[in-house]
């Protein structure tokens, strides 16, 4: 069965620019952030989520028109919100007795759900509780994650990768130490994760290195794995494939060291060392006696040629 998908042809300028603002990319933008509420949120987690909105302002979009959706039961609504607004991730607060103050994040490829975890808020503490100045909106944040099961537990590897998804923002090509403010610190513990938001402060030390001291400066919340859905070793394998555009040439006979010298190996034919040119120097050139006494002794005696003709004359 062949099914016909449909085509949407632009009839304005506008809508021109956002079909091709929507096509694939050699190198993609940044990820759009949709946050969005259930049928039934609490103040703790609603509050929750705009802090979270408030660290990712700059590439994300806030909704606040309650939705009847239930991401793991239904996921088709949840894909056509981010369809509509172009977002590759997003995250959902909701409330319920037998799940209360729960937040769900993903992540989508093409459309279509490819991750998504269910979290319980615990023991949060919120921006505006922490009187002291905030940092900047729009700054790049140093992700800092601690804990073994980040490493050994697949569940918590995964959820690693989302997080890092989810906060990192715009790709940075180089790095300025005054650019350093603000560090979100991840804590796997006892089957939890502990998120911590701190401030860097650079101070002075009497040297060329600044002291570094952290102010925490919210928020703060304690996180619980509920449920889970990841995508299978196929689809993780094409969401992760890079285009052939993007991928370098390799060139050959060239390598680099272990500190970043790079080493050219080249090919050349065998040489006649004799027919070698070197410099002309008066210590190496022969002596004129020795070039008269050579040519004496290439050409043939006098007393020779006369007998030659003699026996051919007889």
């Amino acid at each position: 069965m062949t099914v016909m998908q449909r085509v949407v042809k632009p009839r304005t300028h506008r809508a021109k620019r956002s079909l091709e603002k929507r096509e694939p990319k050699i190198i993609e933008n940044t990820k759009q952030c949709l946050f969005f509420h259930g049928q039934k949120t609490s103040e703790v987690v609603r509050q929750c989520m705009k802090d979270l909105y408030a660290l990712k302002k700059q590439d994300s979009q806030h909704l606040n028109k309650k939705n009847q959706i239930l991401p793991f039961e239904d996921i088709l609504p949840v894909e056509r919100l981010s369809q509509k607004h172009d977002s590759s991730l997003f995250c959902m607060a909701s409330h319920s007795k037998k799940r209360p103050n729960n937040l769900v994040i993903g992540r989508m490829y093409d459309y279509h759900v490819m991750d998504m975890v269910e979290l319980g808020v615990e023991n949060y503490i919120g921006l505006s509780e922490f009187k002291n100045a905030k940092i900047a909106d729009g700054t790049k944040p140093c992700l800092v994650f601690c804990g073994t099961q980040f490493e050994d537990v697949t569940e918590y590897k995964i959820l690693k990768n989302l997080l890092i998804d989810f906060f990192r923002g715009y790709e940075a090509t180089e790095i300025r130490l005054q650019g350093f403010e603000h560090a979100l610190q991840f804590t796997a513990l006892a089957g939890k994760v502990l998120i911590r938001s701190y401030r860097i402060l650079l101070k002075k030390s009497g040297t060329r290195i600044p002291r570094v001291e952290l102010e925490e400066i919210g928020p703060s919340m304690t996180l619980q794995l509920r449920r889970s859905t990841f995508a299978s070793d196929d689809l993780r394998k094409r969401a992760c494939r890079q285009p052939k555009q993007q991928k370098a040439n390799k060139v050959k006979n060239v390598k680099k060291d272990p500190f970043g010298t790079k080493l050219g190996r080249v090919h050349m034919t065998k040489q006649d060392l004799g027919k070698l040119q070197t410099r002309k120097m008066k210590g190496l050139k022969k002596l004129k006696e020795k070039k008269n006494a050579k040519k004496r002794s290439d050409e043939p005696s006098a007393g020779t040629s006369t007998q030659q003709h003699m026996e051919v004359d007889s």
